[in-house]
């Protein structure tokens, strides 16, 4: 019999049901616990797993039900789907209690968590990841291949962004942005771009400067050890069209996802639209194209989350470390904070942790 990774969820609003619903098809994985403060929550997600052909799922309510899922001896790692505040408390007490640990993003809110989140990880030797998905977009995945083969020349600056009209939206995400000085939510597009210029492997990210707009349009650059840049957007109050940019500008060529695919490689290939796109996905490597394959033929609400589900349980069922790994979370995590931080202080320059303590040389 196959060995399965068993799943704890905390947090069954929007996201955490569609977790639910997204794990029903990931091969090697069933949730055995779930936790929410809303009697309503549990049981439409108990519905939906019933559904799916589970039955013995433990339920946890009331104060004390996410502490009390983290010690259930029937979970392998905690899935955590909670609001942004909670996210690192619920992680630490997790570890404490032996089990692995995945969290929405990001990780974080602030860079005293993120040291807790770091120095809990390795104390307990226990595994925790951030779930940024954007790190598993296809188009991003097809430049990671395409980079490894060296067409881009030397990558030296980035672009990402999380842009989305969300002035409609009432929850406890506009009440976060509407209190918070720089970015809450830079790790969509902060992800990938560190994924592109290797951070941790060879470079690290020193410092930023940011700056917001009255209405929260937030804009941060960010400088690497190596003198490399990385610009992160973030507008959620204006109608700008959705778009993460992804960028990137390299000796030999660029490529940008968005508004529009393009890929423009010196004296090779200059495409655009659905022909970039085309082109750029025709890069995968073998396992990230079986992976599209199947993703397509279960028809799965979207791909890079299957894709990152898919590694996740893929990863700790084999006992690998995750492809995000804690310091990777901390880092992208911890720019909330510090690009508030340079905004009160007028835009002056922040330094940025080195949560790997030298190792990422």
């Amino acid at each position: 019999m196959e060995q399965k990774l068993r799943i704890g969820l905390i947090g069954l609003g929007q996201r955490g049901m569609a977790t639910l619903r997204r794990y029903a098809v990931v091969d090697n994985a069933e949730i055995t616990a779930i936790a929410d403060l809303s009697a309503d929550n549990t049981e439409r997600a108990l519905v939906t797993l019933k559904q799916q052909g589970h039955d013995s799922i433990s339920v946890y309510q009331g104060e004390s039900r996410w502490r009390n899922l983290c010690k259930d001896g029937n979970v392998d790692i905690v899935y955590i789907c909670t609001d942004w505040a909670s996210h690192a408390r619920m992680a630490i007490f997790a570890m404490n209690n032996g089990k692995d640990v995945a969290i929405e993003v990001p990780a974080a809110m602030t860079v005293d968590e993120c040291w807790a989140l770091v120095d809990t990880t390795e104390q307990t030797g226990r595994r925790c990841t951030m779930l940024e998905n954007c790190c598993y977009d296809t188009f991003h995945l097809g430049i990671m291949e395409m980079k490894r083969k060296g067409m881009f020349g030397d990558i030296c600056h980035c672009e990402g962004a999380y842009i989305h009209d969300l002035r409609s939206d009432n929850g406890w995400v506009s009440y976060t942005v509407a209190d918070h000085a720089g970015n809450p939510y830079p790790t969509h597009g902060l992800g990938p771009a560190c994924q592109l210029l290797d951070i941790h492997h060879g470079d690290r990210l020193e410092s930023l400067v940011s700056m917001s707009a009255p209405n929260k349009v937030n804009n941060t650059l960010i400088k690497t050890a190596l003198g490399r840049t990385i610009l992160i957007q973030f507008d959620e109050r204006t109608p700008r069209p959705y778009s993460r940019l992804q960028t990137l500008c390299g000796t030999k060529g660029y490529a940008q996802k968005y508004p529009l695919p393009t890929i423009q490689i010196d004296g090779q290939t200059t495409l655009s639209g659905a022909e970039a796109e085309a082109y750029v996905h025709n890069q995968h490597n073998d396992d990230t194209r079986a992976l599209v394959k199947r993703g397509n033929e279960l028809g799965v609400e979207n791909l890079m989350n299957y894709i990152m589900d898919y590694r996740l349980v893929h990863n700790l069922i084999k006992g690998k470390q995750p492809d995000i790994s804690i310091y990777d979370a901390a880092l992208w995590s911890c720019i909330t904070e510090l690009s508030a931080r340079s905004v009160i202080l007028g835009s002056k320059p922040v330094d940025i942790p080195d949560f790997t303590c030298g190792r990422w040389k």
